[in-house]
């Protein structure tokens, strides 16, 4: 009686939750069924069902293209800068914005960070490519100096660094949020007592607040390793150009163009799928680390 009067009091939750499964379904597993063409000659005309099957021909074919190797390094390179620059950054800012008296202060400065993570890179990736263009005020600037100006968006030499950079820059205010609410949950206690025993700010730092800060930095660290494919489809397609493929081109790109412009969509499906193998692969032991180093659990 106690089981059938539960699962009358949660049926209209249960029913709630049928619209969102049947989205997920549709969006999310349905299209999933297109994996196939990774192990077909995929042609748009036969479809899935008639195309040719040719088995594991499409992957020995992309692993053994000329530019598939660079790609791969590319991807990690880039994953990898961002990454750790991505958690390196806000996490000083917020040790240097929780030693901020004033409140206002501390505010402004906050937005101010935080206002990038709410624009796209449609138009930040804009923003990017006006200044650091010839014409730029970073060129102006050099050029004022009486330095030779720079094609920072052709050079294979800056483009990277312009990638991370203004990864870190958009994303360092979401971060630094988290960072800076992990120092509020440390006992005032301990800094009182440090005061006490003549610690100054820079022991509290090093004695206190990072060693209470550790587990969320842990946390960031380990969730972080399940996304290390993933250098910034978007970003990186509205920066980048044909001078600069030998070092942005990352797996995303590299299949958005193997499959859209060169029109081989098979070869494109192997890629994907052989990233989103090793993605899974990534995540489960990023969740492994997380819940094994933290405690961290999903549910």
């Amino acid at each position: 009686m106690a089981r059938k009067r539960s699962i009358r009091l949660e049926l209209p939750l249960h029913l709630m939750l049928i619209p969102g499964i049947l989205v997920t379904l549709v969006y999310a597993y349905g299209p999933m069924f297109g994996i196939v063409m990774a192990f077909q000659k995929y042609q748009p005309f036969l479809g899935f069902l008639k195309s040719k099957w040719i088995g594991l021909a499409n992957f020995e074919y992309v692993f053994n293209l000329p530019d598939f190797n660079q790609v791969l390094y590319n991807t990690f390179l880039i994953s990898i800068l961002k990454i750790f620059f991505a958690l390196v950054v806000p996490l000083i800012l917020a040790l240097l914005l929780n030693e901020v008296a004033k409140d206002w202060f501390k505010r402004l400065i906050q937005t101010s960070i935080f206002l990038p993570f709410f624009l796209s890179w449609a138009v930040l990736g804009g923003v990017m490519i006006e200044i650091f263009s010839l014409n730029g005020p970073i060129n102006a600037m050099l050029s004022g100096f009486g330095l030779e100006r720079i094609m920072f968006m052709g050079s294979n030499q800056w483009f990277v660094s312009i990638l991370v950079g203004s990864d870190v820059w958009k994303g360092m205010g979401y971060n630094m949020i988290i960072f800076l609410a992990a120092i509020v949950g440390i006992n005032a206690h301990l800094y009182e007592a440090a005061e006490v025993d003549g610690a100054g700010k820079w022991k509290q730092m090093i004695h206190i607040t990072l060693p209470g800060m550790a587990p969320i930095i842990i946390l960031m660290c380990t969730l972080s390793l399940g996304g290390i494919l993933n250098a910034g489809f978007d970003q990186i397609l509205i920066l980048y150009n044909p001078i600069v493929y030998e070092s942005g081109d990352v797996i995303d790109t590299f299949v958005y163009r193997l499959g859209l412009f060169d029109q081989q969509y098979s070869p494109a499906a192997a890629i994907g799928l052989f990233k989103s193998v090793i993605s899974v692969v990534l995540v489960t032991l990023s969740y492994y680390l997380a819940y094994r180093l933290s405690n961290y659990r999903i549910f």
